[in-house]
């Protein structure tokens, strides 16, 4: 598995109802959605007011799948999934229905999202239950307090490209931060990981 697409500025479709579809709505628009097109048959007041013109209140038609570029549907039983993964198929566009690995042409990571920190970890659809438990793991260890450490690493790579520092030095400063920060996990774990190399390598 490798993630590839860049989803903000592809023209996505979202299709189902139920608690498996609103996981999935929250989970794309946390990914910072541009496009979104979300067609359900079951939406509420709420739903309708969070949603406005993105809601299309019926599953979509062949015709409406044409339009994207990547499909997701979620909480439909297996005709009505069946259905729209052999329509986006058709049309060549990848499908992910969620919890049928077999119909699905990606998949969906556990995600645990720090600002712009992402970290994932997939099963390849085999055991969704580690996935969860893994991200659980990942969720108590890095903190809401990471996406502000995100940021100070990345100031720091600007700072030192700017000031026209090369690659690998650029890299082993960056190292050098790391190394004597005390942000756990990484202050936890092998130090050698994350110091700069020696002098002389």
């Amino acid at each position: 598995m490798l993630p590839l697409i860049h989803l903000p500025g592809t023209p996505t479709l979202l299709a189902g109802r139920g608690p498996a579809f609103l996981k999935r709505l929250d989970l794309l628009e946390s990914a910072g959605m541009a496009d979104l097109s979300v067609h359900t048959d079951a939406a509420d007041e709420a739903l309708t007011e969070r949603l406005g013109a993105r809601l299309h209140p019926a599953l979509p038609t062949d015709s409406e799948i044409d339009g994207a570029r990547l499909l997701f549907v979620a909480g439909l039983d297996d005709a009505e999934s069946g259905r729209l993964a052999a329509a986006a198929r058709a049309r060549r566009i990848p499908v992910n229905v969620e919890d049928v690995p077999a119909q699905c042409d990606v998949h969906v990571p556990a995600l645990v999202r720090r600002g712009d920190l992402l970290l994932s970890v997939s099963t390849g659809g085999g055991a969704p239950a580690l996935a969860a438990a893994i991200r659980g793991w990942l969720e108590d260890s890095f903190g809401v307090e990471w996406a502000d450490r995100l940021q100070e690493v990345a100031a720091l790579r600007t700072r030192l490209r700017s000031d026209g520092a090369m690659p690998a030095e650029v890299i082993r400063r960056v190292r050098d931060h790391l190394a004597v920060s005390d942000w756990a996990p990484l202050a936890a774990g092998p130090r050698c990981r994350h110091a700069a190399p020696p002098s002389n390598a």
